[in-house]
C-alpha cells in the first residue's frame, strides 16, 4: 500500500501531512486474518466511500443542530494541523463562539489505576439520569515511539456510551505537556455549542505537567487512592494546591476504612496549602465509582462551588484570564511552529544538534546560534 493510499479519503492532495490518522498495512485476507479468499481463488476489494465535503457554515449548523456526526467531523476539523483546515476551523468557532460558554468544565485527573475513567463512568450516568447532557473528553497518551494511541475509553465507559444524551470524544494526548490535546480548548467549546451541559475532561495522569488542564476549566478534581504512598508525593507535585476537590476513590469493601483514613490525612494537610480559587475552601471526601457511592455528593459539592464563585464574581473572573492565557499559548506554540519550519533552522538543526550530543557545543550556545539563524 502506497503512502498516498493510507490517507484518509477526505485528506485534500498535498494535505497529508497535516494528518495524524493513516491506514494501517494488513492482512491479504478476511477480517478475521484468515486467507479464505486468497486459498479460494478470489479477491474481494473494499468500496471506498467519500464523504460529501462541507462547509464550514454547514458544520457549524450541524454542530448547533446537535448532529452527532457533524460534531464529530468538526471536532475532527479543529484536530487537524493542516493550514487549510486550521483556517476553516476558526470559521466554524466564530460561527459556535455565542453559544459557547453554558456548561459547567470540570477537569479529572490522578495517578494511573486510580479509576479516572470508571469514576468519569459513574459520574456521567448519575448526570444523565438527571437530565444533563454529558461531553466526556478523554485524553489518551500517545506512543513516543510510534505516535500512536489505542484510545479505548468510549468502549470501556459502556454505560454511559450507549446514551444519546452522551458524547464521548478520545484523543491522543500527541505529546502535549500535561496530556491535555493541544486542541481541547477548541473542542470543548464545540461541545459546548451542540448543547451539552457538562463538560468531563480526563486527563492522561498526575505529574508536574498535568497543571495544564487547571487552565482550562472551571473545577479541578483530584483523584487519590489510600495507602498508595502518594500523599506527601501529591504535595510534592502541588497537584493538591490546585484542587478544588480531592477524592479518594475505591473506598469500599476492605478499603473503606483506610479510604476514610486516608481522607483525613488529605484534609487536614489541605489546611495548610494555598487555596486554589479565591473563596472555596477545598476538602477531602470518599466515594466508590465501581458501586456508585459517593457521586451525588461529590456532585453537590461542584454545584456548591459554582453557586459560591458566581456571587463573588470569580467564576467570570476566572474563564476571562483563561481566555487570555490561551491566547498566550497559541501565540507561544505559533512562534515555536515558525522556529522549527524555518529552512535555515531545519537545515542547521541536525548538525547542531550532533554537536550538542557529543558535547562539542554547550546547550546554550546552541540556542542562541538557532536564533542567530532565525533572526537573519
Amino acid at each position: 500500500m502506497s503512502n498516498d493510499e493510507k490517507r484518509p479519503s477526505w485528506v485534500p492532495e498535498g494535505g497529508a501531512e497535516g494528518f495524524a490518522c493513516r491506514v494501517m498495512d494488513g492482512v491479504a485476507a478476511g477480517h478475521d486474518g484468515i486467507s479464505a479468499y486468497k486459498s479460494a481463488g478470489k479477491s474481494r476489494k473494499a468500496s471506498k466511500y467519500s464523504r460529501p465535503k462541507l462547509t464550514p457554515k454547514q458544520l457549524a449548523e450541524g454542530v448547533l443542530n446537535s448532529d452527532r456526526g457533524l460534531l464529530g467531523r468538526a471536532i475532527t476539523l479543529a484536530e487537524s494541523n493542516l493550514p487549510t483546515h486550521v483556517d476553516q476551523a476558526q470559521e466554524v468557532l466564530k460561527t459556535l463562539l455565542p453559544h459557547t460558554g453554558k456548561s459547567m468544565r470540570i477537569g479529572i485527573t490522578g495517578v494511573p489505576g486510580v479509576g479516572k475513567s470508571t469514576f468519569i463512568e459513574s459520574l456521567g450516568y448519575y448526570l444523565l439520569n438527571n437530565g444533563y447532557k454529558v461531553a466526556v473528553l478523554a485524553v489518551d497518551p500517545s506512543s513516543s515511539k510510534s505516535g500512536g494511541s489505542i484510545l479505548g475509553d468510549k468502549t470501556r465507559m459502556e454505560r454511559i456510551g450507549r446514551d444519546e444524551r452522551c458524547f464521548i470524544r478520545p484523543s491522543p494526548s500527541s505529546g502535549t505537556l500535561g496530556g491535555v490535546a493541544r486542541k481541547t480548548r477548541e473542542t470543548m467549546l464545540i461541545c459546548e455549542a451542540a448543547g451539552f451541559d457538562v463538560i468531563l475532561i480526563e486527563t492522561v495522569g498526575v505529574g508536574q505537567s498535568e497543571t495544564t488542564v487547571r487552565s482550562m476549566v472551571d473545577f479541578f478534581l483530584l483523584l487519590m487512592l489510600a495507602g498508595a504512598g502518594d500523599e506527601l508525593q501529591g504535595i510534592k507535585k502541588g497537584i493538591m494546591e490546585l484542587a478544588d476537590a480531592l477524592v479518594i476513590n475505591k473506598a469500599d469493601g476492605d478499603n473503606e476504612l483506610p479510604a476514610k483514613m486516608a481522607r483525613n490525612e488529605y484534609e487536614r494537610a489541605m489546611h495548610y496549602l494555598q487555596p486554589s480559587t479565591e473563596g472555596w475552601v477545598s476538602h477531602a471526601f470518599t466515594c466508590s465509582a465501581a458501586k456508585d457511592k459517593g457521586i451525588e455528593d461529590i456532585w453537590k459539592v461542584i454545584l456548591k462551588f459554582k453557586e459560591v464563585t458566581t456571587e463573588s464574581g470569580v467564576f467570570a473572573n476566572h474563564r476571562r484570564q483563561q481566555n487570555i492565557n490561551w491566547v498566550h499559548d497559541m501565540v507561544d506554540e505559533h512562534l515555536r511552529n515558525l522556529f522549527t519550519r524555518h529552512p535555515e533552522i531545519v537545515k542547521a538543526l541536525p548538525e547542531i544538534e550532533k554537536r550538542v550530543a557529543d558535547e562539542e557545543l554547550p546547550a546554550v550556545s546552541a540556542v542562541q546560534k538557532l536564533i542567530e539563524i532565525f533572526e537573519q
